[in-house]
């Protein structure tokens, strides 16, 4: 009991002597942290207006940035914030700048994810809703962060691909620019005529408004396979109506090859049976 009471006593001096100090800091601090909250999401505002009405930036570089102007910000303010309580900063900076490099050695594949992150939004090689292929994985861009690279795939799965392997591999970008090639290969019997299958193919082509003029289509004879002649389709298209174009343009060929009597040839093998066999059968 009488050490309770001594603590107590304790306790109960500190209040009287530094009670009114501590409660003016601790004010202090409510205010410096709500003011300061205030002001830093009016900063990070005014930085992401700034950015929006620039078109040299990708949107990603520009959410990036925001993104660190904010964190940095935060940071002053809780060094403000431990001042005032009366914290010493300086050895504490310290010791977390020793901490740091040790975290670092100890995390070398994460800083390697980190500094790819920094040449993704610096290079720019996708924006937000690109259709992508990295590291055989293909899906829309749906965010990127300075660690990952997240995909949303075509048939809804999310991919997060860690930016170290996006970096470090071929990066293929089917939407960004403006028109794509549409190939097809279509194979026809050796019987059928080649002008008349060709002019078929291009009246199809010249129908659909979505294949476009320049370039124009490409129609040639690309080989001679074992049951087929093989021609090369290769419509031009606004990259948005690849797959519709694509798609049509199969079923419109399938539908014309029919109407017209031109035979699609599927793998056939003829077997030639010597006369000795046939005689000794019968």
């Amino acid at each position: 009991m009488p050490e309770s009471q001594n603590s107590i006593d304790v306790a109960m001096n500190w209040l009287i002597q530094n009670g009114a100090s501590f409660g003016f800091r601790l004010l202090t601090v409510v205010l410096i942290l709500l003011i300061g909250k205030l002001i830093i999401g009016r900063l990070v505002g005014t930085v992401e207006k700034a950015l929006n009405k620039s078109q040299k930036y990708p949107v990603l570089l520009k959410k990036f940035i925001a993104n660190v102007v904010g964190k940095s910000l935060w940071v002053v303010l809780w060094v403000v914030i431990l001042s005032q309580l009366g914290i010493a900063v300086g050895p504490l900076i310290a010791s977390l700048g020793v901490a740091g490099f040790i975290i670092g050695f100890a995390c070398q594949d994460t800083l390697g994810n980190l500094a790819a992150g920094l040449m993704i939004l610096a290079n720019n090689p996708f924006e937000k809703g690109h259709f992508v292929e990295i590291s055989g994985i293909a899906g829309a861009v749906d965010e990127v962060t300075l660690m990952a690279t997240t995909l949303n795939t075509p048939d809804n799965k999310r991919v997060i691909v860690p930016n170290g392997k996006v970096w470090g591999s071929p990066i293929t970008n089917y939407t960004v620019n403006p028109t794509r090639r549409v190939d097809m290969t279509i194979g026809i019997s050796y019987s059928a005529d080649i002008g008349k299958v060709i002019q078929i193919l291009k009246d199809i082509l010249a129908n659909d408004e979505r294949v476009l003029k320049d370039p124009a289509p490409t129609i040639e004879v690309l080989e001679m396979a074992d049951s087929s002649v093989n021609l090369v389709v290769r419509p031009w298209s606004k990259t948005a109506d690849y797959w519709s174009v694509y798609w049509a343009t199969q079923r419109a060929i399938k539908d014309r090859f029919d109407e017209d009597g031109v035979e699609i040839p599927f793998p056939q093998i003829v077997v030639h049976q010597p006369k000795e066999v046939e005689s000794g059968a019968a």
